[in-house]
C-alpha cells in the first residue's frame, strides 16, 4: 500500500518534469533568437521589420492558437495534443536551420508557434489534472520558473551557439529534444480530457486570429507606410472589427473558444490582464537590450546572452519559492511588488548611456530579475488556482495567450517607438533616443500592471481551493 502511494507521489513529479521539458523547449524559443539577430540580419540583408517578424512570427501564431491549443487538449486528450506539438515544434525546427532566407525563416518560425501552441496549454492543464490544489502552487512554481528560465537563458544560448557554430544550430538542436520529449510523454504522463467537451468553435479561432494579425501587421509595419495610409487605417480597422466580432461570438456560441464566465472572477482577470502587461513591458525590452548591446556597446553574442546571468539565476532561484508563497499567502501582494520591480528596472534601463559598462546594467538585471520571479509565477499560480480543473486546458490557453499577446504587442510598439524615433537618422544616437522612449512607456505599462495586480487580485485568491471545482474567492 505505502509503495503504491510513493510511486504515485513519485510518478507526479515525472509527470512535471516531463511536460517543464516540453515547455522550456518552447519558451527558449521566444528569446533564444534574439541575440543571433544581428548574425541574421547580416547573412539574409533582412531590415528591422523582417527581423521584428522573425520573433513575432513566432508569437503571433502562438498566441493566435493558444486557445484552440487548449481546447483540442481537453477535448482529443491532453498527453497527445502535447505530443502533437512537440512533433510539429521538432519539425519546424528543422526547417527552421535550413532556412536561406528571412521569409523562408519566418514562415519556418510562424510554423514553429502552431506547435507551440498546441503543447502549451496542455502542460499547465496536465499539472492542474495531476496535482492537488494544496501541491499545485509549488507544481507551478517550477513550471512557471522553468518557463522564466527558458525566456531569461535564452540569449546566452543564443549567444554561445551563434558564436561557436551558426544561427542555424540553435534551431537544429531542437531536432533531438523533441524526439527525447516524445518518449518522456510517453513515459510519464497519464491521458486526461474533459469529457464536457462538444465541438470545436471555428468562429471565434477565425476572428481572434484575424484580429491579432491585423493588429500586429498595422503596429510592425506602420512606419514602413504611414501610419497614415490606407494599408495601415486598414489593418487597425480590420483588427478593431475583427475583435469585436470575437468578443460578440464568444457570448452568444453554446461551447465557445473562450468563455467568458471565465472571466467573472476578479482573480482570473487580474492574472491574465498582469500577465499581459508583464510580457508587454518585456519581450520587447528582450529584444531591443540584445540590440544595445550587440550594436551600440559592442558586446559578442556570448558577451550579450552572458549579461542576462544575474537576472536568469535570481529567476531560477526565486520563481519556485514564489509560487510556494503564494500558497501561504496568496499571490496579490507578490504580484504587486514585482510589476513595481520591473518598472523600476525599465527605469534603470531608460537611463543607460550609449558608453555603459555590465556593472551599469547589473543593477537593473537584479531588480528585474526580482521582478519577473514575483510576477510571473504568482500570477500562473492565481489564475490555474480560479479555474476547475475540467477547464484546465482552456483557462490555462488564455493565460499564456494573454503572455503571447502581449509580448507579440510589446515588440511591435517597442519597435513602432523606435523607428518614429530614430527614422532615417541610422547612428548611435538616433538609436538610444529611441531605446529611451520605449523602455520610458514599457515602465508605464509595468506601473499599470501593479495597480492591476493590487486592484483585481483577491488577497488569497482561493489558496487550497477544493479539487474539481472553483476557488470562491473571499472578501477583500
Amino acid at each position: 500500500m505505502r509503495a503504491g502511494i510513493f510511486a504515485e507521489e513519485n510518478r507526479k513529479w515525472l509527470t512535471l518534469a516531463a511536460v517543464s521539458f516540453g515547455l522550456f523547449m518552447i519558451m527558449l524559443d521566444n528569446t533564444v533568437v534574439n541575440v543571433a539577430l544581428p548574425s541574421i540580419q547580416s547573412d539574409f540583408g533582412a531590415d528591422l521589420s523582417e527581423l521584428q517578424w522573425i520573433v513575432t512570427g513566432y508569437a503571433l501564431t502562438f498566441a493566435a492558437l493558444l486557445l484552440v491549443g487548449g481546447k483540442f487538449a481537453d477535448a482529443y486528450g491532453r498527453r497527445r495534443i502535447f505530443v502533437l506539438g512537440i512533433v510539429v515544434f521538432t519539425l519546424a525546427s528543422l526547417f527552421c536551420g535550413l532556412a536561406d532566407s528571412s521569409e523562408m525563416l519566418i514562415g519556418a518560425r510562424v510554423l514553429q508557434g502552431v506547435g507551440a501552441a498546441l503543447m502549451n496549454p496542455a502542460t499547465l492543464s496536465i499539472i492542474a489534472a495531476t496535482f492537488p490544489p494544496r501541491e499545485r502552487g509549488t507544481a507551478i512554481g517550477i513550471w512557471a520558473g522553468v518557463s522564466a528560465l527558458a525566456l531569461a537563458i535564452g540569449p546566452l544560448v543564443g549567444g554561445l551557439i551563434t558564436e561557436h557554430l551558426d544561427w542555424s544550430w540553435i534551431f537544429f538542436v531542437n531536432v533531438p529534444i523533441g524526439i527525447v520529449g516524445i518518449v518522456a510523454s510517453y513515459l510519464f504522463i497519464d491521458e486526461s480530457r474533459d469529457e464536457t467537451h462538444v465541438r470545436l468553435d471555428l468562429p471565434g479561432l477565425t476572428t481572434s486570429a484575424v484580429g491579432l494579425f491585423a493588429l500586429t501587421y498595422g503596429l510592425i509595419e506602420a512606419n514602413t507606410y504611414g501610419w497614415s495610409s490606407t494599408r495601415i487605417i486598414g489593418s487597425f480597422m480590420l483588427a478593431g472589427v475583427s475583435l469585436a466580432a470575437f468578443v460578440l461570438l464568444e457570448r452568444r456560441q453554446r461551447d465557445p473558444m473562450l468563455p467568458l464566465e471565465l472571466f467573472r472572477s476578479g482573480t482570473y482577470t487580474g492574472a491574465n490582464l498582469v500577465v499581459l502587461l508583464v510580457a508587454l513591458a518585456m519581450f520587447g525590452v528582450f529584444f531591443f537590450v540584445s540590440l544595445y548591446m550587440q550594436n551600440i556597446l559592442g558586446y559578442s553574442p556570448v558577451q550579450a546572452g552572458a549579461a542576462f546571468l544575474p537576472m536568469t539565476i535570481l529567476i531560477i532561484l526565486v520563481a519556485p519559492v514564489a509560487g510556494k508563497t503564494s500558497d501561504r499567502i496568496g499571490s496579490r501582494g507578490l504580484m504587486t511588488a514585482g510589476m513595481v520591480f520591473i518598472a523600476v528596472q525599465l527605469i534603470m534601463f531608460s537611463r543607460l548611456s550609449a558608453d555603459a559598462s555590465f556593472w551599469d546594467l547589473f543593477p537593473a538585471l537584479i531588480v528585474g530579475g526580482l521582478g519577473m520571479s514575483l510576477t510571473m509565477t504568482p500570477s500562473a499560480a492565481a489564475a490555474t488556482r480560479s479555474v476547475a480543473v475540467d477547464k484546465a486546458g482552456v483557462g490555462s490557453a488564455v493565460l499564456n495567450s494573454a503572455r503571447q499577446v502581449g509580448g507579440t504587442m510589446g515588440i511591435a510598439i517597442m519597435g513602432a517607438i523606435m523607428a518614429a524615433q530614430v527614422g532615417a537618422e541610422r547612428t548611435p544616437e538616433a538609436f538610444m533616443r529611441g531605446f529611451e522612449s520605449a523602455l520610458l512607456v514599457a515602465a508605464g505599462i509595468a506601473v499599470v500592471g501593479a495597480i492591476v495586480a493590487f486592484t483585481l487580485v483577491r488577497p488569497h485568491d482561493g489558496a487550497g481551493a477544493a479539487p474539481g471545482r472553483v476557488a470562491p474567492e473571499p472578501v477583500a
